[in-house]
């Protein structure tokens, strides 16, 4: 399972109808909402806005008014045939005055987001930690280099991180800090 390296957008002209794509990179249902919120809101002339999510095992279609199975289902199938996850693909779309047919509906959206997901990168998927622990300033250095995303860093007597890490570097920084705690397990990509 992967997901995107990072976020993308185009726009597509077909027959006067403006469909402008976004590929965005989503780790919760929260993060879900946010980026709808915030394309509708910026788009808020739009005819219509369809999307499609898979994140976790869960997955969602929303045609938002068009023909049933036209642009929702086929982006949610795009998602699944790249094997793609923690991801949510939107299509906005301003129609143009000329009718594109069930057909050219379907090319049109699978279009739009099949050419965001050629022009991305993939990341796998791994079962990861977030983890919070202590170390002296002296290791510093030990966990530099490692694969981790540390999202929370205070210096005190010794340096407080919170981090998301895989089992490896768990047990890597397990051995070397003190106050060591697992505070979550989540699956996540770590780029």
């Amino acid at each position: 399972m992967y997901t995107i390296s990072n976020n993308k957008n185009n726009l597509i002209e077909i027959n006067k109808s403006k469909f402008i794509g976004f590929l965005i990179k989503v780790d919760s249902l929260e993060d879900i909402k946010t980026n709808l919120d915030k394309i509708k809101k910026e788009y808020n002339d739009a005819t219509h806005i369809c999307y499609a999510y898979k994140l976790d095992g869960m997955e969602k279609a929303f045609d938002d008014g068009e023909p049933s199975g036209t642009a929702g289902k086929p982006i949610l199938e795009l998602l699944k045939k790249n094997d793609l996850d923690h991801v949510i693909g939107i299509v906005v779309r301003y129609f143009g005055g000329i009718k594109l047919g069930a057909g050219g509906l379907l090319r049109a959206y699978v279009n739009t987001i099949n050419e965001l997901i050629k022009d991305t990168s993939k990341v796998e998927i791994i079962d990861a930690y977030k983890i919070s622990f202590k170390i002296p300033y002296e290791k510093i250095n030990l966990i530099e280099n490692r694969n981790i995303k540390i999202t929370y860093k205070e210096f005190d007597e010794l340096v407080l991180y919170e981090a998301i890490v895989s089992d490896t570097d768990m047990q890597f920084i397990k051995n070397i800090s003190t106050d060591f705690k697992i505070l979550d397990k989540i699956k996540t990509s770590l780029s």
